[in-house]
């Protein structure tokens, strides 16, 4: 994906747009700021009945305004990017496009306004909060040590499964139906509650064995519950050390992890905005 050229004029939006490096941009951004957490109150005050039996049409007018706003910004940043592809396709890029979408799905169905699915399609707008984590370099650092942890999260999930099958068909065997254990999968339904130390208590074991069986599981889960947290802080921990590469995200891609002297995302080609003060 390579950049294409841009008029001035696109230059002018896409400086105020995407940085942050001018006044007009930080305002723009703290403009942005204010105007999703507005509209992310008002789906929120919109779910709580007797105010939406009260306002619900003018919550409805105020999201159209939010609404129109949103689709603006939208196509304002694709109209300006030297990188269309890359931003359409971006994480934040998606998320802005879901922030508009579900409004205008309700009017293009207004008969099925009261079918679940709409109100799925309604609250689809909270993911507009999201687009915060476009203004935090620090969401950048997390994010890099989740992606790096992925391996090893995926290793430690398949060991959990693996265990809570072994425990659910266990208890499956020791208790049976007589105690709530009907069949494997409900077995397994209570390793999981059981090991991550949940304890909903709606099937539990009754007799000696299944009991201590029951105890192991538990002494296993509070033995292991801290494997992810060690495994993302050791990320976290490498990252910081790693003072090599910024926590600067792609104003088109939003990834990190650049070069100090980098002056282009290794990722889409797209300018990088310049250093902080901090030099990151």
């Amino acid at each position: 994906m390579t950049a294409r050229d841009i008029t001035p004029l696109q230059k002018a939006f896409y400086d105020v747009i995407f940085g942050t490096e001018t006044p007009a941009g930080k305002w723009f951004d703290i403009t942005l700021i204010v105007v999703i957490l507005a509209s992310v109150t008002i789906v929120m005050l919109d779910s709580i009945g007797h105010l939406h039996a009260d306002w619900g049409w003018l919550f409805w007018q105020v999201e159209w305004v939010f609404t129109v706003l949103f689709t603006i910004e939208y196509l304002v940043r694709i109209w300006c990017s030297p990188n269309r592809k890359a931003y359409v396709l971006s994480v934040y890029g998606v998320v802005d496009l879901l922030a508009i979408l579900p409004t205008y799905v309700a009017l293009v169905f207004p008969q099925a306004a009261s079918l679940l699915i709409v109100r799925l399609l309604r609250i689809l707008r909270i993911f507009r909060v999201l687009r915060l984590l476009a203004f935090l370099n620090e969401a950048n650092m997390l994010a890099g040590a989740l992606r790096r942890s992925t391996r090893k999260i995926f290793v430690f999930f398949s060991m959990m499964m693996i265990i809570t099958v072994i425990f659910g068909c266990l208890l499956y065997v020791v208790e049976g139906p007589k105690s709530g254990f009907d069949n494997i999968p409900i077995s397994i339904y209570w390793a999981i509650v059981t090991i991550t130390t949940v304890g909903y208590g709606d099937v539990v074991p009754l007799t000696a064995l299944g009991r201590a069986i029951s105890a192991t599981g538990m002494l296993i889960g509070y033995a292991i519950i801290a494997v992810p947290t060690g495994i993302i802080t050791a990320e976290l921990a490498s990252g910081l050390r790693g003072n090599h590469l910024t926590t600067r995200n792609c104003s088109q891609c939003s990834r990190a992890g650049h070069d100090l002297d980098a002056r282009y995302c290794k990722y889409c080609a797209s300018d990088l905005p310049p250093l902080s003060r901090d030099g990151k």
